[in-house]
């Protein structure tokens, strides 16, 4: 995989991976839902500069930026040009559903990936993976054949910025971690 496609801007990655598959090991599934952090916005943890905990959304395009989220969830981000990610924010499971079911101690499939917390654990992605390359064994992305019908509406989950309309997802999943709402459907 050409991991120069990263150093792209974070909304149009986060756009581009709806309907990718990811995967971990042997559990992952198809990206559904996802969330663009720019450089600039207030809302992203790059906002005020490189630190310890944010090192890597400053390192080259394709790594991983993995935090933990209210300090219980793990969060997986992918890193795009310097200062800005994607955040994966909920998968289809298609593979290694009893391992993924297992980790969450859930046997319903549609709640099993549908949020960034959840997504990490059932993938077992946690602070080990931080800085890692999305195109190096044991992470697998694959970019969908053919253009999804993406929704656009506004990103959830935060304070600042919340308005920004930097939320994507695949029409019609039932994966998606929340309902997005009529009005904002159509980009």
């Amino acid at each position: 995989m050409d991991q120069g496609i990263f150093g792209q801007s974070a909304l149009m990655i986060a756009r581009m991976l709806i309907g990718a598959e990811f995967y971990f090991q042997d559990c992952g599934g198809r990206i559904v839902e996802t969330e663009a952090y720019e450089a600039d916005d207030p809302a992203s943890h790059s906002f005020k500069g490189p630190n310890a905990r944010n090192g890597a959304m400053f390192g080259p395009p394709g790594k991983l930026y993995v935090y933990r989220s209210y300090g219980i969830h793990w969060c997986v981000n992918i890193v795009c040009r310097p200062g800005s990610a994607v955040l994966l924010r909920a998968i289809e499971p298609l593979c290694g559903l009893e391992k993924m079911m297992a980790r969450r101690n859930l046997c319903y499939p549609r709640k099993l990936c549908a949020g960034p917390g959840r997504l990490a654990q059932a993938l077992g992605i946690n602070a080990d993976h931080d800085g890692r390359d999305i195109g190096t064994l044991p992470f697998l992305l694959h970019w969908p054949e053919d253009a999804p019908d993406v929704m656009v509406g506004k990103r959830i989950g935060i304070s600042k910025a919340a308005d920004y309309p930097w939320r994507f997802g695949l029409r019609g999943s039932p994966f998606v971690s929340k309902p997005f709402p009529i009005a904002q459907e159509r980009p």
